[in-house]
């Protein structure tokens, strides 16, 4: 009496099906884990503005626009990776300021949305939004 070796059918469909329910928790938990990743970029690129806007203040005494602090000509500045997009809003006739960095690109489904600093250092979302806090701490 030979033996025959191999895999029948109704084996490898059961391999095929543990396959798809590993991958349907996997695959949602690495895109969150991404947005989360990504977010550390809006948020350096507004520290950067941050820290370029008090040298500027140390100089001259107000808070000055993107082009001002050294970002170059336009409106809005774009983190290394272009995940997200900052634009700066002087007020106070340059006594303070509002950093907004917008998510651009596949970041723009992360449930924090636009992440913003102020001149007194508020962040937002705030950790009391729960919603926007979700995934993970927005700050």
């Amino acid at each position: 009496m030979s033996r025959t070796r191999g895999f029948t059918l109704v084996e490898l469909m059961v391999v095929v099906a543990i396959i798809a329910i590993l991958a349907a928790v996997a695959i949602p938990a690495y895109g969150r884990y991404a947005f989360r990743a990504r977010r550390a970029e809006g948020q350096q690129l507004l520290l950067h503005i941050a820290n370029a806007q008090e040298r500027y203040y140390a100089t001259y005494n107000r808070y000055g626009d993107l082009a001002a602090i050294g970002y170059g000509a336009g409106n809005t500045a774009t983190s290394e990776h272009r995940y997200y997009q900052a634009a700066v809003d002087v007020v106070d006739d340059g006594q303070g300021y509002t950093a907004t960095a917008t998510p651009q690109g596949p970041q723009q489904g992360d449930t924090c949305g636009n992440l913003a600093l102020t001149s007194t250092g508020a962040k937002s979302p705030t950790a009391a939004d729960a919603a926007a806090n979700s995934n993970g701490s927005c700050w």
